[in-house]
């Protein structure tokens, strides 16, 4: 398959996945799955909660599924040149995945924890990480 076509398909299943968590966290934040009420820590501001938190899930969503692209490209790679260094690869883009789905708000809100108060600390990071991992997905599609 052509470089070029691998890329946009990535970018149109990306866009679609970006879309789809933006819908699920809007809508999970404003209808929780189960009735608790809970008294919110000092300091806490709802707007915050609201942008960032939904900006986190969205990059976090993403972030899973640019991991899951990775890994089956390097699991690709590895099925044509047997190279130990595709089984590293490998072990460090599923050790990835697995910290991405352990960090994702809504793996945590599954067990009742909430984070509050980060403001732009609460996805920097997980930005960070996007810019890193379309840059390896980027080369690893292309060559």
């Amino acid at each position: 398959m052509n470089s070029r076509l691998k890329i946009g398909l990535v970018l149109t299943l990306l866009v679609a996945v970006a879309v789809l968590a933006a819908f699920w966290a809007t809508v999970a934040l404003h209808q929780p799955p189960y009735p608790i009420r809970r008294v919110p820590p000092p300091g806490f501001v709802p707007g915050d909660f609201e942008i960032f938190y939904v900006a986190f899930t969205i990059i976090s969503t993403i972030n899973i599924a640019l991991l899951v692209i990775v890994l089956l490209t390097y699991i690709n790679v590895y099925s044509k040149t047997r190279s130990p260094f595709t089984i590293g690869l490998i072990i460090f883009a599923f050790a990835f995945l697995l910290k991405d789905i352990a960090s994702h708000p809504f793996v945590a809100g599954l067990f009742s924890f909430r984070a509050y108060g980060l403001g732009p600390f609460a996805f920097l990071p997980a930005l960070f990480e996007l810019a890193a991992l379309s840059v390896l997905l980027y080369l690893s599609l292309r060559y």
